[in-house]
């Protein structure tokens, strides 16, 4: 099957890491394994962060006319002529101009994975994607929900409930995997290189410096770890970003207990991963965390906020812990009681990796995904 795949928030070519582009190139990659051709339509960016109604109507403008275009290229290339539309992540800052015209048009089903849908911006600065989101789910063929906090507020909109479908969370685990056989070689590395007593417990957070919940979240993690300086702890931070001042700022009282990595490739990250011993993150105001995965997936128990869809990416109490969504003194309750008990955390991680490996690997979600999107297409 030829499937046009679409990112309105942001393409998944785009040089900036996030989690949201890390998702995107695994829905692409699992359809490929899936035996589909899977190309990119557009890279056109439909995002209006400021609720500009002047900027959202201009970015409604374009992508009709971006979609005619595309329009016209397929009456003129036939083979080009997709069976499916997807469309990754559609919320009212990024609805999809593009798509839904497309679809209905040549008459092949429209899919979305994703969405959101909150019925508080009604009439609000983002009104006009608000509406538009409302119709493309009320018409879409199928919504691939991956965070389950979503579901409430979109399955109203849907012409039927079986058109909402749960996928957990994935990633490719076998880069983690390879690394974490190797934990002592990078554990070693690493402590060395960076001037770190090899007995000292190593935290790890890993994501970008930008406003809003990534910077509350280094700013309460920062406030959590004041907390702890009885107990003995490194923290490595990988990550950097446009509010990189105000992140180091915050952890200026621990300072000395901190080491910053800075923008570091995906390779790197494998490693840096299998050298530690406890991944922390609050994940304020974050959807998933893919990060959470990736700990996992090496081998490390992980403390995370529980907020968003963070539950459905951490087995509490057994693979790492959830703490009480913006309480640092709880998620410093819980980071010291990891801190305390080495066996705990060898324990957590081991069960960490065979949970990730079991319930969250490309495999069998890709295999889940293609059976939705076939069944579809059918």
């Amino acid at each position: 099957m030829n499937i046009a795949f679409y990112a309105p928030l942001k393409p998944p070519t785009s040089p900036v890491p996030s989690g949201d582009r890390l998702i995107a190139r695994l829905l692409m990659r699992a359809l490929e394994e899936g035996g589909h051709r899977v190309g990119l339509a557009s890279r056109f960016r439909a995002f209006d962060a400021a609720g500009d109604a002047r900027r959202q109507k201009r970015l409604e403008h374009i992508g009709a006319r971006l979609a005619m275009r595309l329009l016209r290229r397929i009456e003129k290339k036939p083979h080009e002529r997709p069976d499916l539309w997807f469309t990754y992540h559609l919320y009212h800052k990024a609805p999809d101009w593009i798509g839904p015209r497309i679809a209905s048009e040549l008459g092949i089903p429209y899919v979305v994975a994703e969405a959101s849908f909150a019925p508080k911006q009604a009439g609000g600065p983002w009104a006009g994607g608000h509406e538009s989101v409302a119709r493309t789910l009320g018409s879409a063929d199928l919504v691939v929900a991956l965070n389950r906090t979503d579901i409430p507020c979109i399955v109203p909109l849907l012409d039927g409930p079986g058109k909402l479908i749960r996928l957990r969370p994935f990633l490719d685990c076998s880069r983690w995997r390879k690394t974490a056989r190797l934990r002592p070689h990078y554990r070693d590395a690493l402590v060395k290189s960076r001037g770190i007593s090899p007995h000292t417990p190593l935290l790890l957070s890993v994501a970008m410096m930008r406003p809003g919940g990534k910077l509350a979240s280094y700013q309460l993690l920062a406030g959590a770890l004041l907390k702890l300086t009885d107990s003995p702890w490194h923290l490595l931070i990988a990550g950097d970003g446009p509010v990189c001042s105000e992140v180091r700022a915050a952890f200026v009282p621990v300072e000395n207990r901190v080491t910053w990595l800075g923008e570091c490739r995906s390779s790197q990250l494998a490693e840096i991963y299998a050298a530690c011993d406890l991944f922390v993150w609050p994940a304020i105001n974050e959807a998933i965390g893919m990060c959470f995965l990736e700990a996992q997936a090496a081998g490390l128990p992980v403390v995370g906020g529980n907020g968003g869809g963070v539950s459905d990416v951490i087995r509490d109490g057994k693979s790492g812990v959830l703490a009480r969504y913006g309480d640092a003194d709880d998620f410093a309750a819980h980071t010291g009681a990891l801190l305390e008990n080495a066996a705990r955390r060898k324990a957590m991680g081991e069960h960490a990796a065979r949970y990730v490996r079991r319930e969250h690997d490309l495999a069998a979600a890709g295999k889940a995904l293609c059976r939705a999107v076939e069944g579809v297409a059918a």
